[in-house]
């Protein structure tokens, strides 16, 4: 395995500091940033899981909290897509202002309600952003900004997340950018099946390490 940095990052964000971790292998390709869904966070079991088998395919991830201790308290923050999506450009502009990933492609992996923040984060900055996965992800709650998205995008969803299926069946509609949909075949909302965690993450490192170059 190739060898790579691990950083704690404090990523100084208007008048707090968001907690992460930064880590990415040598000669890395690209970085992907991970957008978690409400309630979660760095250290979501599952999005840590997908890190590692995308780290594993050359790439780089950053894992951080989009919003603070005290500010997860309050639930609503959870669902302020706006206030997230500016986390997310913020941090993604902290990352490229390193020397460690400057000129480094990005691309932004979205669970849930995260997803609708990746995408909008990604219609903002355009051809800055180049390739874009969505988990489970609440993609109605971007629908406004679809036609501005330029990265490549991946959706996956589980068969059996019908609802969540649907909505993302109509945003793929919506994209004039590459795209694809994946189902995970009897999966639900979590995908906590025997091997669906598994398919995610070989999918997500895919779309990625072909994208991200």
């Amino acid at each position: 395995m190739a060898p790579r940095s691990e950083t704690l990052a404090s990523i100084p964000v208007d008048d707090v500091t968001l907690e992460g971790m930064l880590e990415i292998p040598a000669d890395a390709r690209g970085v992907v940033v991970f957008a978690h869904g409400s309630g979660s966070s760095r250290k979501s079991p599952r999005n840590n899981f997908v890190a590692e088998v995308i780290r594993d395919r050359g790439l780089g991830t950053l894992l951080f909290d989009l919003l603070t201790e005290e500010e997860d308290r309050i639930r609503d923050n959870r669902f302020d897509i706006p206030l997230l999506t500016d986390r997310l450009v913020a941090a993604t502009e902290w990352l490229w202002d390193r020397e460690d990933a400057r000129n480094t492609p990005v691309g932004y992996f979205g669970s849930s309600t995260g997803a609708a923040s990746a995408l909008r984060a990604a219609a903002r900055l355009r051809d800055d952003v180049d390739a874009v996965v969505s988990r489970g992800g609440r993609v109605d709650m971007a629908s406004d900004v679809l036609d501005e998205v330029r990265a490549p995008t991946l959706f996956i969803v589980g068969g059996a997340d019908t609802q969540v299926l649907e909505l993302n069946r109509e945003a793929e509609a919506k994209l004039s950018c590459e795209k694809d949909l994946h189902v995970v075949e009897g999966a639900g909302h979590l995908f906590e099946g025997e091997g669906e965690l598994e398919e995610v993450a070989d999918v997500a490192a895919d779309w990625f390490a072909r994208t991200l170059k």
